[in-house]
């Protein structure tokens, strides 16, 4: 099936963390892409229950504000530590089911296809992403943390899938 794509489309792009979540905006006109915002979608509970509760409705009024055609995330791929691998795959379950239940098409992303897609090489570190982010989407320092950057290369990787069309088979 052969799906037409829209020449102008709002892209959120997400970093899920334990206590917080990168997020980015872009509308990708055309092929261009242009940025809209980005930010923390954060939490001052302490308690895990009430983070996550808070996580989804700070996350529902984002997807209210932004109105996002599709959605991007990060994968969970690979953590050095258990529990706190647990936490964020906690969070990320929270944000995908209010994606979810918003009906927005959903884009998962590992960090190195993320890289690879942003910056060439799927090694990169955070500065060389960061540095093709702001040289793309023409834009000086944004003032917020890593997790915006990180959120924003997410965005632009989910806005360079979807305009791909299908590959049909020559068998």
């Amino acid at each position: 099936m052969n799906r037409v794509r829209q020449k102008k489309f709002v892209v959120l792009g997400i970093d899920p963390g334990s206590t917080r979540a990168g997020y980015g905006v872009v509308v990708f006109d055309g092929h261009t892409p242009h940025y809209v915002t980005a930010g923390i979608v954060a939490t001052k509970e302490r308690d895990k229950n009430l983070i996550l509760g808070d996580l989804d409705s700070s996350f529902k009024k984002l997807l209210k504000q932004t109105a996002p055609d599709i959605i991007g995330i990060e994968k969970l791929f690979f953590v050095k530590n258990t529990k706190t691998g647990l936490e964020v795959a906690q969070s990320r379950g929270v944000l995908i089911l209010s994606c979810v239940q918003h009906n927005l098409p959903l884009y998962e992303f590992t960090p190195k296809e993320v890289k690879q897609m942003i910056a060439g090489d799927g090694g990169a570190d955070k500065k060389a992403v960061e540095k093709m982010v702001r040289a793309t989407l023409r834009i000086g320092d944004i003032q917020q943390p890593d997790d915006a950057y990180d959120a924003l290369a997410i965005a632009l990787a989910t806005g360079y899938t979807y305009q791909q069309p299908p590959q049909l088979s020559t068998r």
